[in-house]
Order: C-alpha cells, then sequence, then structure tokens
C-alpha cells in the first residue's frame, strides 16, 4: 500500500498544505484502486497533483468538520459538470449526516442528495467493508462530533498483508487503540500542545499520540494535523518520549510505503 498526503494541515489550511486530505493506493484486479480520505479545504486541488481525481474509487470521511470534508463541494462539481461527461458516484462512507452536511456547505436545495456523485454509506463502530483489495473497519472515537478512527487493511508492499490507520480527529480512547492495534503505520493526529491546550476529548498531543502507539503496538508514527500556529518537530520530539519506534512528521506530497 502507498500513503500519500494530500493535506495535513490541523483545523484549517496553512501555509504549506491544504487541510486534512490522505490518499491511499493498492494494486489488486490487474489495476490500481485509490482510497481518498478526508476532503479538507483545498484538498481536492492537491489531488489533481498528487493523484486523478477521476480515479477514486471511494471517499472516506472521518468526521463532519469542515476542515475535513469541505472540498466535497469541488469534488461534487468536478463530477457533475467535468467536460467529458459526468463521472458517476463514488462510493462515499461518513458518519450519519454527511448529505445535509455536504448540502449545507454548498449551499444547495433541499431537493438536491447528490446521487449522481456520491452514493453514501454510514459508519458504525467496528463495522468493516471491502473497496477492492483493502479491507476498512470504522472505530468510534472521541471528540465533539460524530468521528472514526479508519483502519485499512491491504496488499502489503513485500507480499502479504499491512494495516494503515488513520486517526480522525480524536483525544486518546479504546476506539483508537484498537484501530492502531499492529498497525504497520498509524497517522495520528496530534494537534494539541501539553500545557498550552488543556481541555480534553478533543485532540491528542504529540505525547498522547506516542502513548496510544506504544500501547497499540503500532510499528511506524506519522503525526499529522498540526496548526500552522505550532511548531511541527517541537510535536514529534514529544511522541518521541512516548513511543520508541520512529516518528516522522506528514507533509503534502510526502509518500509512504507499507
Amino acid at each position: 500500500m502507498k500513503l500519500t498526503i494530500l493535506g495535513c494541515t490541523g483545523s484549517m489550511s496553512g501555509p504549506d498544505s491544504a487541510a486534512s486530505s490522505y490518499l491511499i493506493q493498492a494494486d489488486g484486479d490487474g489495476r490500481t484502486w485509490s482510497l481518498v480520505l478526508d476532503m479538507g479545504s483545498g484538498a481536492f486541488g492537491s489531488l489533481f497533483r498528487y493523484g486523478d481525481p477521476e480515479a477514486i474509487d471511494a471517499i472516506l470521511l472521518s468526521h463532519l468538520h469542515a476542515d475535513h470534508m469541505s472540498d466535497m463541494v469541488s469534488c461534487h462539481v468536478h463530477r457533475r459538470w467535468n467536460p467529458k461527461g459526468p463521472l458517476g458516484p463514488v462510493a462515499t462512507y461518513a458518519p450519519a449526516g454527511a448529505v445535509d452536511r455536504v448540502r449545507g456547505v454548498g449551499g444547495d436545495p433541499l431537493e438536491e442528495d447528490f446521487s449522481g456523485e456520491f452514493t453514501f454509506h454510514e459508519f458504525t463502530d467496528g463495522g468493516s467493508f471491502e473497496v477492492g483489495p483493502f479491507t476498512i473497519t470504522s472505530h468510534a472515537v472521541v471528540h465533539p462530533v460524530p468521528a472514526y478512527a479508519l483502519r485499512v487493511e491491504g496488499p502489503a508492499s513485500g507480499g502479504g498483508r499491512a494495516v494503515i490507520t488513520y486517526s480522525g480527529d480524536t483525544d486518546a480512547c479504546v476506539g483508537l487503540e484498537a484501530a492502531a492495534r499492529d498497525a504497520d503505520l498509524f497517522l495520528c493526529e496530534a494537534a494539541f500542545v501539553e500545557g498550552r491546550d488543556t481541555v480534553r476529548g478533543i485532540h491528542l498531543t504529540g505525547e498522547r499520540a506516542g502513548d496510544v502507539a506504544t500501547e497499540a503496538g503500532a510499528s511506524r508514527l506519522v503525526l499529522t494535523h498540526i496548526q500552522p500556529w505550532t511548531d511541527p518537530a517541537m510535536v514529534a520530539d514529544a511522541a518521541r518520549t512516548h513511543f520508541a519506534g520512529p516518528v516522522e512528521l506528514a507533509a503534502t506530497g510526502a509518500v509512504f510505503e507499507v
């Protein structure tokens, strides 16, 4: 499996990155399959540079905050009014209420259901489904709105199977640990800083991300969703004090293979 970072800035787009969006690809049945995890502000434009917007097999929205889904409106426009003709619906997995949320962001009328562009499915806690060579399991996590960590199992680059886990937005919780259990790569948010951001139930710190990776037995930790006002190196250093494995920082265009 190959993970390409389309956008990784926390809570907003930033000077060097779109907001949250991640492309996971793997070969199967004689072709390359593509999943897009989240579609934050500016992410759809990034997809043109690092992938193919017309070759998306499924979109997975970890939750419905704007910094994780607002460019669904851009995707809708591209699929409906493409000069080549309508591209048809792409399977879209999200928490309940996604149709209303996309309609609200786009300012569309109540009769708009996006059925020509997206086929919506609702996540369930612990529910699994397949897209091509991928098996995806959603785990409910702790955030102010319904949110899910996503465990993606697929072909490993060296043969066999591998796991990429994406935290979405969450504080430490049993659902996140379950999603990250023995993951080959744990893409984990670390939006908060210990001592600066004291409210709980919203985001992780570098230290808490490291703790979850350790408890889950993850092999590799990649930190993401760090806001423009925070020094990413400081967050990575904090995570390294709580996790003994490799710790890296997400950056737009970065590619990770498992």
